[in-house]
């Protein structure tokens, strides 16, 4: 079973790729839409710039490569990669579109942004994969979250002066606003869920 980690050529992706092969996934890093198209699951990570992303995934076509495997196979979008997930966001650019919603600033008063730190994650009634992994602390670092337009896709929630969707789910689609990776052994749990699910769709 492979799982393409989307590379926009943004971050280090190193430590998603050691936490997911730890899970016994084969693991291929990526920019060619054709690996994505034979991938058993997909992960899209990001950090940095909405909009500078979301046309990395246009001019590359990788875009259209993570929409055509939508309800084939498992996909996972971390951070960036979540609101990525999404159709527009105030940093402006046009997202995937997968789920319906925008990405907003954080509203937090006279608090820091961006969300640096651990944080508690607190599963909704409508967990999906949370459910498997519960609630726990994890590691974030944002400024922006997302707002669903459909509130039953959000599966998690975090208190950070105001409450924020820290996690969301449709069908195999899934997104979390933290870093699992860097989340140490809650981070396992919740990855641990998503190769479950990606072994189950590929037996």
């Amino acid at each position: 079973m492979t799982v393409a980690v989307v590379n926009l050529k943004r971050g280090n992706l190193q430590s998603v790729v050691w936490a997911l092969e730890r899970l016994g996934l084969e693991v291929v890093v990526t920019d060619a839409p054709e690996v994505v198209a034979r991938a058993d699951g997909v992960v899209l990570p990001g950090v940095g710039h909405f909009a500078a992303a979301a046309r990395a995934l246009s001019e590359t076509g990788m875009g259209q490569a993570i929409w055509n495997r939508v309800g084939a196979v498992p996909l996972l979008g971390i951070c960036l990669g979540m609101q990525l997930l999404f159709e527009s966001s105030e940093e402006g650019g046009k997202g995937l579109g997968v789920l319906p919603g925008t990405v907003t600033r954080l509203e937090v008063g006279s608090a820091p942004l961006p969300h640096v730190g651990w944080n508690q994650v607190q599963p909704t009634a409508a967990a999906g994969w949370m459910r498997e992994a519960g609630p726990g602390d994890a590691y974030f670092c944002h400024a922006f979250a997302v707002k669903p337009q459909d509130q039953l896709v959000a599966t998690a929630v975090t208190d950070y002066h105001g409450g924020f969707v820290s996690a969301v789910q449709r069908g195999l689609v899934a997104g979390v606003q933290f870093h699992p990776e860097r989340s140490g052994a809650y981070g396992r749990r919740v990855l641990g869920a998503f190769a479950q699910q990606v072994m189950r769709c590929s037996a």
